[in-house]
């Protein structure tokens, strides 16, 4: 009699039996017999019209019966059939499809992807069964709770423990003015289920650590990555190879942006592409850099277009191939991406098995508190005092002079920090120095600098202009 062989997908249908012989004189005879011994897999099979379906490939002896003569293809009794589904995301297997259908209001809301081939019923059906994790609802998090709410996400699992400022809402389009001061994980949450209210969304309030990022991650089928430093991406990248889980990675500065797939099939990993962090405080944030409002617009939606076409089973992926985005030039590059063999990660012998302290492996250090007079520190309100007074000291501002523009403490020399070497002829170095920035880190290590040039009575002011807007004059604008 004919065999056919069960993928993995489909055996827990069958009493995990890797194979079943049946008798029939055609395919559509030995399938149809096989639907009648195990019922529960006749739905993964075929659709209601009893057509197979678009994303089941039979084979004869290697050879697709597309080519044969289809369901009628005939059959001697010692051939292999081979049942080859299409692989959603990464997933062990196929979404199963004997428990989820659309109804009219899904079908009539989905009706555009529904005329699509590649999408159709079975697709839709599938991106209502998937789950996916979204790694922080900020600047690439909004386009992509939006688009993966709108296109029929089933469930969604946000991690996040920000809450929205106004500084967000120049970019982060999930979330609005009467959202300030909300946490980003219900505001967020709101606007997706209001976009989509068969949406089922998994809220996770708190940061993601080596603790918990094994434990939320393991139920979804595909992680995409919306975070904003480096220990949280070298984390992700880990927990999705620790747990097989593709990560649709994306990232943004100023008017830059890549994105890419990283863990997917044999595809490389986030430290093949980038095997350590760099040193902390070199590369800065958007906080300190900036990024143009659109630019995660456009990111967030390339890694949502890949995460439903991995849900699909559709298309070319990124796997292998790092997109680069210019807004200033509007420009795509693509580079090559290779698997390290040597990766500790994702190599051929990794080192890697469990999660670690990533702020370390990242050279972060928690900061230790000492009194302010002793370490080179003042406080916004002591300048202000000292300013009252009318003190001698010299106060210089450390930021770029469009910062400037933006907010200053009147009487601040600015001397933007990487031209500060060339320009130390401007200072006394008997003097006393205190230095600032937006929040206190550029003016470190302007401080830094100016100890080791023999300036030493520069002092740092903590938490910049920032603490000064909050402790001193709030009419000095925020950004």
């Amino acid at each position: 009699m004919p065999k056919i062989l069960i993928p993995t997908a489909l055996r827990q249908f069958t009493g995990q039996q890797d194979s079943v012989e049946v008798a029939g004189a055609t395919v559509g005879d030995a399938l149809a017999r096989l639907s009648a011994e195990y019922p529960s897999i006749k739905k993964n099979l075929f659709n209601e019209q009893g057509k197979l379906r678009s994303f089941v490939n039979v084979y004869v002896n290697d050879e697709d019966i597309r080519h044969l003569d289809k369901d009628a293809t005939k059959l001697e009794g010692n051939e292999t059939i081979s049942i080859v589904p299409s692989i959603a995301g990464g997933a062990a297997g196929i979404v199963e499809q004997n428990t989820a259908v659309l109804s009219n209001e899904e079908v009539a809301r989905y009706s555009r992807h529904l005329m699509l081939p590649e999408v159709g019923m079975e697709g839709q059906l599938k991106l209502k069964q998937s789950k996916v994790a979204l790694i922080g609802a900020g600047g690439l998090g909004a386009p992509l709770g939006l688009y993966l709410a709108a296109a029929g996400v089933g469930r969604i699992g946000i991690v996040d423990f920000d809450v929205v400022d106004a500084s967000n809402l120049q970019r982060q389009v999930i979330h609005g003015t009467k959202d300030i001061g909300r946490k980003k994980l219900d505001s967020a949450s709101e606007r997706m289920v209001d976009i989509n209210p068969n949406l089922t969304i998994d809220k996770f309030d708190s940061g993601l650590t080596s603790e918990n990022a094994l434990d939320i991650l393991r139920d979804y089928d595909i992680v995409v990555d919306g975070t904003d430093d480096f220990p949280t991406r070298y984390l992700v990248n880990n927990a999705c190879v620790l747990l097989r889980k593709p990560n649709v990675y994306g990232s943004i500065f100023r008017f830059e942006g890549q994105a890419t797939v990283f863990s997917y099939e044999d595809g490389p990993c986030y430290r093949c592409l980038y095997p350590e962090p760099p040193p902390p405080g070199l590369v800065p944030s958007c906080a300190e850099g900036g990024v143009l409002g659109i630019l995660p617009g456009m990111i967030g939606v390339i890694q949502a277009t890949e995460t439903v076409k991995l849900i699909l089973g559709i298309g070319e992926t990124l796997k292998n191939r790092l997109l680069l985005y210019d807004a200033l030039s509007m420009r795509f590059r693509e580079l090559k991406l290779h698997r390290d063999r040597n990766c500790p990660v994702c190599g051929d012998r990794p080192t890697v098995t469990k999660l670690i302290d990533y702020q370390e492996f990242c050279g972060i250090r928690p900061p230790v508190s000492q009194p302010a007079e002793t370490d080179g520190l003042i406080d916004a309100k002591e300048l202000k005092a000292k300013l009252d007074r009318g003190d001698r000291f010299t106060l210089i501002d450390v930021r770029e002079p469009y910062e400037y523009q933006i907010a200053r403490i009147p009487g601040a020399k600015l001397i933007p920090l990487g031209e500060l070497p060339k320009r130390l002829n401007e200072l006394d170095p008997e003097a006393e120095i205190v230095a600032h920035c937006r929040s206190g880190a550029r003016s470190q290590k302007a401080v830094d600098l100016l100890k080791q040039r023999g300036f030493h009575k520069a002092r740092n002011m903590t938490g910049g202009i920032l603490a000064w807007s909050d402790k001193v004059d709030p009419t000095v604008p925020k950004y």
